[in-house]
């Protein structure tokens, strides 16, 4: 068994990834809060069970995101597309058309980041777990 072979730490990966892509999508909205009409986007959340049944069943290959367009967000390398949507809460348009609120970006930004140091820390403890159990850790 190598390292590769362990579906938790390939789970937990894919769970960072989409925060990163989601906190892209999240600094585009903060860049074009002064864009007119421009609305809001973000990541459709995946359904953690259907998500662990596929990992477990058929591998990574079988998680994917789609996208709007065929050149956003992919991660290098990763042929597969992303799904993008409209932000479905907005509390104030402009009178420009802006969906924006930069509030309630940067409380999905803090909430991205947060969840994101949480997975970097199961992460670190499973590696440790790991470590560990072979007779590595210090």
């Amino acid at each position: 068994m190598t390292m590769q072979d362990l579906v938790l730490l390939d789970a937990i990966g894919a769970k960072m990834g989409y925060l990163t892509q989601r906190q892209r999508i999240i600094s585009q909205n903060i860049s074009n809060s002064d864009t007119p009409g421009y609305k809001p986007k973000d990541l459709v959340k995946a359904d953690f069970e259907k998500v662990l049944q596929d990992v477990t069943r058929d591998g990574m290959k079988s998680v994917r995101l789609d996208t709007n367009n065929q050149g956003h967000l992919l991660p290098p390398g990763e042929a597969g597309a992303r799904k993008v949507r409209a932000q479905d809460m907005t509390y104030e348009v402009a009178h420009s058309g802006n969906a924006v609120v930069l509030e309630e970006q940067l409380v999905n930004s803090s909430q991205t980041i947060l969840d994101y140091n949480t997975m970097t820390s199961v992460y670190q403890k499973n590696v440790s777990m790991i470590k560990t159990a072979i007779g590595t850790a210090r």
